[in-house]
C-alpha cells in the first residue's frame, strides 16, 4: 500500500467523518448555546461578537484595536465599529497609549466587566441545566470529554495564531 492509497483509505476517511461529525456537534452546541442564552436573559441586548470582544479585552486590559483583530481574527474596521458600539454604551474605555499618541488602549469598564460575567453566568445556567436533563452515562461522557475538548481548542488556537504552511503542490505554472 502506498501512501496515496493510505491517505484515502477507509482510516482516512473514518478520521475525516469523525472530524466533520465533531464539527458539525460543536457548531450545533454553539447555536444552541446562543439560543438558550438569550431565552434564559432576553434583557441582554449584546450581539455575540460585541460580548466575544468585550471577554477578549478583559482578559487582555489595554489591549489595542489591531491587537483584538489578529486575535479575534476579525476585519480591523469590525472591530472598530464594535469598540465604538461598546464605548458609546459605556462598556469600554479608551486610554492614549504610553509612547505612542496616536494609538489607542482599551478597557472594559465595571459595566462591560458586568456584562461578560451575566453572559458567561447565564451560559453556564444553561448547560448546567441542559446536563441536568441527559442520562448519567452522557453526563459522565461529557465530563470525561472536558480535558480533550480544553486540548483541540488550544490545538486550534495554536493553528489559528500560526497557520500552517500550504502542502506543496505543483506550483505556478
Amino acid at each position: 500500500m502506498n501512501e496515496t492509497t493510505a491517505a484515502n483509505g477507509p482510516a482516512a476517511r473514518g478520521a475525516a467523518a469523525r472530524a466533520d461529525g465533531l464539527a458539525d456537534g460543536i457548531a450545533r452546541l454553539r447555536r444552541a448555546l446562543r439560543r438558550g442564552a438569550r431565552v434564559a436573559d432576553p434583557g441582554n441586548s449584546l450581539a455575540v461578537a460585541q460580548l466575544e470582544l468585550l471577554s477578549a479585552v478583559t482578559e487582555h486590559p489595554g489591549a489595542r484595536p489591531g491587537q483584538l483583530a489578529r486575535l479575534l481574527h476579525m476585519r480591523p474596521n469590525t472591530v472598530t465599529t464594535i469598540v465604538n458600539s461598546l464605548a458609546a454604551q459605556g462598556m469600554l474605555s479608551r486610554a492614549t497609549a504610553d509612547g505612542d499618541r496616536r494609538a489607542v488602549e482599551l478597557t472594559a469598564t465595571d459595566a462591560g466587566q458586568q456584562a461578560v460575567h451575566a453572559w458567561q453566568a447565564t451560559n453556564a445556567a444553561v448547560l448546567h441545566l441542559a446536563l441536568s436533563t441527559l442520562p448519567a452515562p452522557q453526563r459522565r461522557a461529557l465530563a470525561a470529554a472536558v480535558p480533550a475538548l480544553a486540548a483541540l481548542a488550544q490545538a486550534v488556537d495554536r493553528l489559528a495564531d500560526s497557520p500552517p504552511e500550504p502542502p506543496p503542490g505543483p506550483g505556478p505554472r
